[in-house]
């Protein structure tokens, strides 16, 4: 069981490079396997941090390659999107890259400020990764963007903002902190609680 958290991982790693190479082939049920694929590394992203937490594996190292194989994987799902639908992107394409930039300037602000990436795990991030689902189930699933994208859009906005408030309190760098306001409270020197099913 203490291999799984890593197991899981190394799966949506593998997913989102699969969903690659079933993009650039054109069948019948092309979107219908990438929305159950995508739906299948959303859950290795869910479980994998529950069962770390219940075996005790919930290791720094772990927690920081869980945020950037998080990262890889939506990566890919996106290129999907532009490889199926490619007049989405081009039609949003600002409000795609002021995200892209939004996530940039976390790694920017947290390496200056602690010299390794961010890896907050927050809770309107975990937020933000659903509305995303949402919104790449909408694109590739059915070529729509809409309501789903831009709510995935907002909550991107106020994911990222929250966790710049995050760096911005933390005294030292730590991971998994639920929001600005727990940051604020380590900031003061309290003791903060995280939900077990969230950040443990």
């Amino acid at each position: 069981m203490k291999k799984v958290p890593f197991l899981l991982i190394m799966t949506r790693l593998m997913l989102g490079f699969v969903m690659i190479a079933i993009a650039n082939n054109n069948f019948a049920y092309v979107r219908l396997v990438l929305v159950l694929l995508m739906i299948l590394g959303l859950l290795t992203d869910i479980f994998d941090g529950i069962i770390a937490r219940k075996v005790g594996v919930s290791s720094e190292k772990l927690r920081r390659m869980d945020s950037q194989v998080d990262l890889v994987f939506w990566l890919c799902v996106g290129w999907c999107t532009w490889l199926l639908s490619p007049e989405i992107i081009r039609d949003y394409k600002y409000a795609i890259i002021s995200i892209f930039v939004m996530e940039g300037l976390t790694y920017v602000f947290s390496i200056l400020k602690f010299g390794k990436e961010t890896c907050t795990h927050a809770i309107l991030s975990k937020l933000w990764g659903v509305t995303l689902l949402v919104a790449f189930v909408s694109m590739i699933g059915f070529g729509h963007a809409g309501i789903p994208f831009f709510l995935a859009v907002f909550f991107g906005i106020v994911g990222h903002i929250d966790v710049y408030l995050i760096i911005y309190f933390l005294p030292k760098w730590i991971h998994d902190v639920p929001s600005s306001y727990h940051a604020y409270l380590i900031r003061q020197g309290k003791t903060i609680k995280r939900h077990r099913w969230f950040n443990g």
